[in-house]
């Protein structure tokens, strides 16, 4: 089961490191054009450095939340290095990672990313990709159904999330300088949070063949 949670974390790693250029190309836009150049650095480390001998989920997650922190620069490095060590305390000791697990890790990266960005909903971050991820699949479960679903209106409603980043203006971070003009551009961060979130679909429904 172990070596389960290092192939999902490769595909994420992998699938940011593929979007290195449409992410940077957003940032442009808004930012410092340096979000995917940052983000493809952090997982290169991250897939150089995974302890694939350990068998606590919410170690291998912690390496990467640290890994993450130290490579990654600007304000992704230490959301992303956040979120990933919040999500490593929601499973701290467990060798499995079950759906239930998985709205709870959601649950602590939205807290982490808070608390470290001092940021809510609706201001143009990656927030607005990850809270209606996370009010779809709480209301998926919650209606019983499977997981292949679960995941779908997560990954749907973290996408609608990124299109609705196109019609807000910025009030964080380097974009918040643009005022009215960031609207009309979708957020970095929301989008690698997409990305995230669809690579652990893809991985889950790799392995159900």
């Amino acid at each position: 089961m172990a070596s389960k949670i290092y192939q999902c974390i490769e595909k994420i790693g992998n699938d940011i490191i593929e979007n290195k250029e449409f992410l940077t190309d957003l940032d442009r836009e808004i930012g410092d054009a340096d979000h995917g150049v940052n983000m493809a650095r952090g997982f290169t480390e991250v897939l150089a450095q995974l302890p694939k001998d350990e068998e606590d989920m919410g170690k291998v997650l912690k390496k990467v939340g640290m890994t993450l922190l130290s490579k990654v620069g600007g304000a992704s490095g230490p959301l992303y290095g956040t979120a990933y060590m919040k999500a490593a305390g929601a499973v701290a000791g467990k060798t499995s990672i079950t759906l239930s697990d998985g709205k709870e890790m959601l649950e602590a990266v939205i807290g982490g990313v808070k608390m470290r960005g001092k940021a809510q909903r609706g201001e143009k971050t990656m927030l607005d990709a990850l809270e209606p991820a996370m009010d779809a699949l709480t209301k998926a479960i919650d209606e019983g159904k499977d997981t292949e679903e679960c995941l779908e209106a997560m990954c749907q409603a973290a996408q609608e999330g990124v299109e609705f980043t196109k019609t807000i203006r910025a009030t964080k971070g380097r974009a918040s300088y643009l005022g009215e003009r960031s609207i009309g551009h979708q957020d970095p961060g929301a989008t690698s949070s997409l990305i995230t979130l669809r690579a652990i679909q893809a991985f889950y429904l790799d392995n159900l063949k």
